[in-house]
């Protein structure tokens, strides 16, 4: 069991670091601080063989709560408690040694979490066979890959016969086999008697495997109770925030910007990997939805735009654009590109250097509610690189209903009685 009595956590947040010294050597008479609250009065109790679900936005609080609810940290006011054995999963690193085996790091946690060495013995063929990792088992965990990393941290920690399993969105990194293995092993926790908390982004999993689940919004709790109810109070507020912020955006109509090149706003991008001989250099990439708004939430068969924007530092006859759409776990769900639908960039003459190419894809977004990725590139025609940017920006998808896989092709259903 789980409970959490009027849980508040609280940090003092200083301009810079010289100012808690000032703070510490005024003895009280001057303060340099602001005070924070990262929660505020978080109560709920999960009861035993319970999957407990929590969601929220970034930076509201979620993984605060869970640190509280393992002991790693005090929380400022109230009370949180977790009976029986604890068995968590938080940070992918946590309780490794990147320098031990995947065996060594096996046994050292069994350590930790209070088990005989024979106890750990029984369970390593089926830690092992969990992971799936082969011979890496033997090797130093610090040759392994992320996804390595979590198989074998999540497989280690569901196999000491926990009471409590708490998980912090460790297996948004995990492939879909992997994925769906864990999705199968939830349930034979469950009947089991294990009790689980959960910190996921991935919505559909709490709507699947969760029993209940809870809302948290800048520290507070916005909403508790059944999966499906909170994660549509979820995508209103996130749809009410994106109305919000696209009334703060200009809409940014199609073509050349009116100011200098020189002039050219050119906001950092983010991305997962970048590649490419920087012939030309993309600038600028946005998705706007059916209003002709900057958006990353979007309804299901909604009218989208990607604008992607690049500069050539060379002469380029007719280069390529290209967009890709990936699931958060990277698979290709679409993609095309200017050679592909026979537009030519150029519009019959050659870029030179300097000039700017703008490229607008236009399509209705028929996807399923889920998290996806945007991947572009501008290419040379035989498909090598001048600049390629993976997943340069994240959207969401909702819709109103449930649909399966990837694509909603929206089915016009009938059904009619045929007496026997």
């Amino acid at each position: 069991m789980v409970v959490a009595t009027n849980v508040s956590k609280m940090y003092r947040m200083y301009a810079v670091p010289s100012d808690r010294l000032k703070e510490m050597a005024s003895f009280g008479r001057r303060v340099y601080h602001r005070d924070f609250w990262a929660l505020r009065d978080i109560s709920f109790q999960v009861g035993r063989g319970e999957t407990y679900g929590i969601i929220g936005p970034n930076g509201s609080g979620k993984s605060t709560l869970l640190e509280i609810l393992t002991g790693i940290l005090q929380p400022t006011t109230g009370r949180a408690r977790a009976t029986g054995r604890v068995a968590a999963l938080l940070d992918l690193g946590a309780g490794f040694n990147p320098e031990f085996t995947g065996r060594e790091n096996i046994f050292m946690n069994g350590e930790i979490m209070g088990l005989a060495r024979a106890e750990v013995e029984r369970s390593f063929p089926r830690i092992a066979e969990f992971a799936e990792i082969g011979d890496f088992i033997e090797q130093p965990m610090k040759t392994y890959s992320t996804g390595m990393w979590v198989r074998l941290a999540f497989a280690a920690a569901i196999h000491v016969d926990p009471d409590v399993l708490v998980v912090d969105e460790a297996l948004a990194v995990g492939d879909a086999i992997f994925a769906n293995r864990c999705v199968r092993k939830f349930g034979e926790l469950k009947a089991r008697g294990v009790t689980v908390v959960l910190v996921s982004h991935d919505l559909a999993l709490v709507k699947m495997i969760c029993d209940r689940a809870m809302l948290l919004w800048g520290g507070r709790t916005e909403a508790e109770g059944e999966p499906g109810d909170v994660v549509n109070r979820y995508n209103g507020m996130v749809l009410d925030r994106q109305r919000v912020f696209e009334r703060g955006v200009r809409n940014v109509e199609c073509g050349m910007p009116d100011t200098p090149h020189s002039a050219l706003h050119t906001p950092h991008l983010e991305f997962s990997f970048r590649h490419g001989d920087r012939a030309a250099e993309v600038l600028q990439v946005e998705l706007y939805g059916a209003g002709g708004r900057p958006t990353r939430v979007v309804a299901s068969g909604e009218n989208v735009r990607v604008r992607v924007l690049a500069r050539f530092a060379e002469r380029h006859p007719n280069p390529v654009v290209g967009v890709m759409i990936r699931t958060r776990i990277g698979m290709e769900v679409y993609g095309t590109n200017t050679m592909l639908e026979q537009i030519h960039c150029g519009g019959g003459e050659a870029l030179e250097p300097g000039d700017l190419l703008e490229v607008n894809f236009e399509f209705p977004c028929s996807l399923t509610p889920q998290e996806y990725t945007l991947t572009v590139a501008t290419q040379q025609p035989d498909g090598s690189s001048h600049d390629w940017l993976d997943d340069v920006l994240s959207f969401q998808v909702l819709d109103t209903r449930p649909t399966a896989g990837v694509a909603n092709l929206r089915a016009r259903v009938t059904a009619c009685r045929i007496s026997g």
